[in-house]
């Protein structure tokens, strides 16, 4: 933790700034390729018999529901000038927000997709939220880290105008996701 806190207060050159820049974009799209894949079974990874990532989707949406409660705390930290508190929290989120995708993916390339079972009004519902929630996680993949990039690189202005639209979308994703988990396995999930 003590390295996370020594590079964050470091201030980027421009330059460096920029060279992470590009590699937000080369992050964003090996993320969405690699995400992109895992529609296709003939990628699957086939598990040893007794061996199940079954527990995952537990996991990576309590992941997800963590990341909410840093987000919220972070704001209010940034809000009352405790930037180095509100650094901590955005760091941690977006490494809670790294596992969890390293979970999602390893769960559905060696996982059967669950199937959405629910009926009446629950089902448009669901396909709403997971709709939204799948959209606005990849549109909201670069901004995300644009914006840390810019906090980082002690640009406020920066980093203000990215998250004061980039925030209600990363926490509509991480709130969104533990709710299309528990309506997927308490309203119609097999």
């Amino acid at each position: 933790m003590h390295l996370i806190a020594m590079s964050i207060q470091s201030k980027l050159s421009p330059d460096a700034e920029r060279k992470l820049q590009v590699w937000v974009w080369v992050v964003t799209a090996a993320v969405l390729v690699l995400v992109g894949l895992m529609r296709r079974p003939e990628l699957h990874v086939a598990l040893p018999a007794g061996v199940s990532f079954g527990f995952l989707p537990a996991v990576y949406s309590t992941l997800n529901a963590l990341v909410a409660v840093c987000l919220v705390l972070a704001v209010r930290a940034a809000k009352r000038g405790d930037i180095a508190w509100h650094r901590r929290l955005v760091t941690v989120s977006l490494m809670m927000s790294g596992l969890f995708l390293v979970g999602y993916v390893v769960y559905h390339f060696t996982s059967a997709e669950t199937k959405f079972a629910g009926t009446g009004w629950v089902r448009p519902v669901y396909f709403f939220l997971l709709i939204t929630h799948i959209t606005l996680a990849a549109a909201s993949l670069p901004c995300i880290l644009l914006a840390y990039l810019a906090g980082w690189a002690d640009r406020r202005a920066a980093h203000r105008r990215l998250v004061r639209w980039v925030f209600p979308l990363w926490l509509y994703v991480a709130v969104t996701g533990p709710v299309v988990y528990l309506m997927l396995h308490f309203c119609g999930g097999d």
